[in-house]
């Protein structure tokens, strides 16, 4: 193959990839910007979600539920024993008073608490969308390139072939 001829050959190749310096930039910026992120370093707590995250995570755990038995079971057992003295007599209305407190009070808590769990949800699956977005398009653009060496493999034998045949 003369030195015109190999000119030629790769003046060919650059213009069918002159066109593609657009996508390559485009690709190039979106390998260099990072989709990675933590979710919790963006998070900024007040007191009061702090607050009922604490109280979410006391009120959903066994101890909890033990010592609030417990507590039930010695005010019942007490009110039982002091029969003719006692505080709060048969029907605990005092207790029925303080479980409602209670239970009013936690209710707004632990909604809250949800409330912001759902957001960091919201935005974890995002970051995930914008993660295999990237990917998808990074592996279509792989498959395109692989695609192209191919082609351009094939181009190069075929005018290869035909320089020889020209000899």
């Amino acid at each position: 193959m003369t030195r015109d001829e190999r000119q030629r050959l790769a003046r060919k190749i650059i213009r069918s990839t002159e066109d593609q310096i657009d996508d390559e930039h485009f690709i190039h910026r979106l390998l260099a910007e990072s989709t990675l992120y933590n979710i919790y370093e963006d998070e900024k707590s007040t007191f009061g979600q702090k607050a009922a995250d604490l109280m979410a995570r006391f009120a959903g755990s066994w101890a909890f539920v033990i010592i609030f038995c417990t507590a039930l079971i010695l005010w019942v057992g007490i009110n039982f024993i002091m029969t003719d003295r006692a505080f709060d007599p048969f029907p605990f209305i005092l207790l029925n008073l303080i479980l409602s407190c209670v239970s009013a009070l936690q209710a707004p808590f632990i909604m809250m608490s949800q409330n912001r769990q759902e957001e960091k949800d919201r935005k974890r699956s995002e970051g995930d969308y914008k993660i295999n977005l990237k990917s998808e398009i990074i592996i279509e653009d792989v498959h395109y390139k692989l695609d192209s060496i191919i082609s351009r493999q094939k181009q190069i034998l075929q005018l290869l072939e035909e320089s020889e045949q020209d000899k």
